[in-house]
C-alpha cells in the first residue's frame, strides 16, 4: 500500500459503480477492479459491500477512506511545506455560482499573493454537496451560508470544519434601467417605491435556492410571498439568464445586492416595508488538513 494506491481508492469511492470510476478517470474496469483487490488483499479485509453493482464501502472501507484523505493531505502538507516556492499548488474550491461570483476573483488575488504561480479550480455545486466534497477531501474549501452549515444535512459535520466569515449578503429588488417603473417615476432611481406598486409588476425568480438548490416554488430567492406574493412571470434557474430578464426590463427581481452592483441594474427602495433577506457566506477548510499555503491564503483574505 503506497500514496498513490490511496489516492485512487479516495478518487473511486467518488463514484456510485466501477463503470462511472472508469469513465472518469480513463482506467478500465478491470483495471480498476484489480487494483481494488491488490488492496484489499493487502490489508488482509473487503473494503467495499459487494451484494450488488453499486460501490457501496462497509465499515472498513469507510475506515480506511477516513485514514487516506488525512495520509494524503499530511503528504501535500508535506511537500508544500519542504518544497516551499517551487511546489505547485491547485486550489480546489467547491461553491454554488452566486458565490463564487462574489468571491472567486477576490480569492484567486489572495491565492496569488499566499503562493505566486498557483493554480486555481471551482467546482460549481449546491452547498450540502460542497461540504460532502470538503469532507470527503475531494475540495480544499467550500463556499457556503451559515445556514447551509447549521442547519442543513451536514451539520453533523460542523464540528469537523474551520470557518472563516466573508460577508452579509443582502437581497434587495432590482429593475432594468428599461423597466416602466424606473422610465416613467420622475423621481429617477433615488425615488422610494411603495410595496404596491413593486408587487404589480412581473417578476422574474428562480424555482430552486441559488445556495442550496433546494426547490421552494416562489420563495426560493427568498421573498416572503406568503405574505406579500409577487406575480412571477418567468421561472429562471440559471443566474446569468436571470439578469438579462432583468436588465432586458422585462420583469423584477429579488436578487443579492453585490449581483445587483456588478451587473448594473438599480437597487429599488421599498419605503412601507421593513422586511428583507441576508445570508451570512462562509469559507470552511479543515484545520487540521490544512498546507501552510492554505493559512497564508486565508491570511491575505482576512485583510481584504
Amino acid at each position: 500500500m503506497d500514496i498513490d494506491t490511496l489516492r485512487l481508492f479516495v478518487r473511486i469511492t467518488q463514484y456510485r459503480s466501477l463503470a462511472a470510476a472508469s469513465a472518469e478517470l480513463n482506467l478500465s474496469p478491470a483495471g480498476l477492479s484489480r487494483a481494488i483487490k491488490r488492496l484489499e488483499e493487502s490489508l488482509r479485509v473487503p473494503l467495499f459491500d459487494r451484494s450488488g453493482k453499486s460501490l457501496v464501502l462497509n465499515d472498513a472501507g469507510s475506515r480506511l477512506r477516513e485514514r487516506a484523505v488525512a495520509i494524503i493531505d499530511l503528504a501535500d502538507a508535506t511537500a508544500a511545506e519542504f518544497e516551499g516556492a517551487a511546489f505547485k499548488v491547485h486550489c480546489r474550491i467547491a461553491a454554488p455560482a452566486v458565490l463564487q461570483w462574489e468571491w472567486g476573483l477576490r480569492i484567486a488575488d489572495a491565492l496569488e499573493v499566499a503562493q505566486p504561480g498557483s493554480s486555481l479550480s471551482f467546482r460549481t455545486i449546491y452547498e450540502d454537496e460542497a461540504l460532502e466534497a470538503l469532507a470527503r477531501g475531494d475540495v480544499d474549501f467550500a463556499i457556503v451560508t451559515q445556514t447551509a452549515l447549521d442547519h442543513g444535512p451536514m451539520q453533523h459535520l460542523a464540528s469537523s470544519f474551520d470557518t472563516l466569515a466573508l460577508s452579509v449578503m443582502r437581497m434587495q429588488f432590482a429593475a432594468g434601467g428599461r423597466h416602466p417603473l424606473v422610465r416613467e417615476h420622475k423621481g429617477g432611481m433615488a425615488a422610494v417605491f411603495n410595496l404596491a406598486q413593486i408587487l404589480e409588476c412581473d417578476f422574474v425568480a428562480p424555482t430552486r435556492s441559488m445556495f442550496c438548490g433546494v426547490g421552494r416554488g416562489a420563495r426560493s430567492d427568498g421573498w416572503s410571498d406568503d405574505n406579500s406574493p409577487r406575480r412571477i412571470r418567468y421561472w429562471v434557474d440559471d443566474l446569468q439568464q436571470l439578469v438579462q430578464f432583468v436588465s432586458s426590463g422585462k420583469a423584477l427581481a429579488y436578487l443579492p445586492k453585490f449581483v445587483i452592483e456588478r451587473a448594473g441594474l438599480q437597487a429599488i427602495t421599498i419605503g412601507d416595508n421593513n422586511y428583507y433577506c441576508e445570508e451570512h457566506v462562509i469559507l470552511v477548510w479543515r484545520r487540521s488538513a490544512a498546507s501552510g499555503w492554505q493559512q497564508r491564503m486565508l491570511g491575505q483574505i482576512e485583510q481584504r
